[in-house]
């Protein structure tokens, strides 16, 4: 989920973007974005990836299970395009034309990404203001906190 949507529920062209470039990272790495966790260091996929990046060991986050059998380069400028599809700001994301345009061509030189939105920071309790936090706390022990009581129910196929 965008995080446009996740934290304001204001939906944009770019959300789409934003889902294909986790996608691209989930393909990649042979992990769900919603079970990665990096305990020790606190971070999630798209984190991770940009850390990774970020040193110059993106090929760190290949799934083990392809072996060589894929294309350093070809890796690499997915993982760049991957990391341009989730960048916090819509605007900094490009459009899915242009995406396709970056998959099918390598003349085009790729715009260098930022560090994408880190959730773990933004969707803490300690986010919540003072005063909702108060009014919660009477009702603590009947009911789990929630920021919007909705459930979700996830469904696997298979």
């Amino acid at each position: 989920m965008s995080p446009e949507y996740a934290m304001q529920g204001q939906y944009s062209v770019k959300s789409d973007v934003y889902s294909f470039g986790v996608l691209i990272l989930e393909i990649i790495s042979g992990k769900k974005n919603s079970s990665f966790y990096q305990s020790d260091n606190g971070l999630y996929l798209v984190n991770y990836a940009w850390k990774q990046w970020k040193i110059g060991a993106a090929l760190e986050l290949v799934d083990p299970s392809l072996g060589d059998s894929y294309s350093r380069n070809e890796i690499t400028r997915c993982l760049h395009i991957a990391l341009l599809c989730v960048q916090e700001d819509p605007n900094d994301r490009p459009t899915l034309t242009s995406v396709v345009l970056m998959l099918t061509s390598f003349s085009i030189s790729l715009p260098l990404p930022r560090e994408p939105s880190s959730f773990e920071q933004s969707m803490t309790i300690s986010s919540l203001p003072l005063t909702e936090l108060e009014s919660d706390q009477s009702n603590i022990k009947s009911k789990p906190l929630s920021v919007n009581d909705v459930s979700i129910t996830e469904l696997y196929p298979r």
